[in-house]
């Protein structure tokens, strides 16, 4: 938890670990799946049967490969309720096998099969004359995945990551202005707050209106080279934010910088966003 108070309100950052996906299949639709949903901040376990689809050179983005048996590999997950559970396997007889694992268990905060909708349907009632509960059946996204028309192994992957996010986002919202809203980690941009090379500043977004590229809680560090990691949106909003940071680097203090994304000047640049935000900005002062 970070914790800064600016212009007497208090704001607390939290730094949440990432999610984690399990993939219950090693197709093609995973494949393309692990990689974007590495790039979304998940944690990406993948399960198959077969020892030439559950491979770390097939999943390099995975953080755990395991090539078991669906069950037994469920069981030695201890699926958690925070857990997002897809069901991608060869298929329904191992979606079968995959689902009555879980719904046996804590549910998962998000449970999504792949399939038509007739024969996901008619694997539900299955279930659902075998005894499950219709509560947990109704949780099951079947078909996974937004409609968006995909078609590709790629697309069909965009669709069911988008339909994750939309899930994510579901959570109660932060409290603006005290709670920040995001809360993903990035390791190395903390690193370099703690440990990098002379002076280092810190950029933090406490508060953000109308349409801006990021929201609050968003951080970056940057460095007296003009090196920077993390983001807090790109683009000039974000230069504006390091030129301010500039001119504090090295002298131990703090400033709050007003980036005015609707103003003529952002127009003349054609930002597509036409928000604002307040951005915290602290000279990390080395020991």
């Amino acid at each position: 938890m970070l914790l800064r108070t600016v212009e007497g309100t208090a704001y607390a950052r939290r730094f949440l670990p990432p999610d984690r996906l399990i993939l219950l299949g090693g197709g093609h639709i995973s494949q393309a799946l692990c990689a974007m949903a590495a790039m979304l901040d998940y944690s990406v376990a993948v399960v198959d049967d077969r020892p030439a689809f559950a491979n770390a050179g097939r999943f390099p983005q995975a953080s755990q490969v395991l090539c078991d048996a669906f069950p037994r590999a469920i069981e030695a997950l201890a699926i958690r309720p925070t857990d997002y559970v897809c069901c991608l396997t060869r298929g329904h007889r191992w979606d079968a096998e995959c689902l009555r694992q879980v719904l046996a268990g804590p549910m998962p905060f998000y449970l999504g099969m792949i399939g038509s909708k007739r024969r996901s349907a008619g694997l539900l009632d299955l279930l659902a004359s075998e005894g499950f509960e219709p509560d947990r059946l109704a949780a099951v996204r079947a078909p996974i995945g937004l409609s968006i028309g995909a078609l590709t192994p790629a697309e069909i992957a965009v669709s069911i990551c988008a339909e994750l996010v939309e899930r994510r986002r579901s959570r109660a919202g932060a409290e603006e202005g005290v709670l920040l809203h995001q809360t993903n980690t990035d390791a190395e941009m903390l690193r370099q707050l703690a440990e990098g090379d002379g002076p280092r500043a810190l950029l933090l977004v406490l508060e953000t209106t109308g349409s801006t590229p990021v929201k609050s809680g968003a951080m970056m560090a940057m460095d007296g080279a003009g090196r920077s990691w993390g983001t807090i949106g790109g683009g000039c909003s974000e230069a504006a934010a390091m030129g301010r940071a500039r001119r504090i680097l090295g002298t131990g203090t703090s400033a709050v910088a007003e980036v005015d994304l609707s103003n003529d000047a952002a127009e003349s640049e054609g930002m597509v966003c036409g928000g604002t935000m307040r951005v915290y900005i602290e000279d990390v002062a080395e020991e």
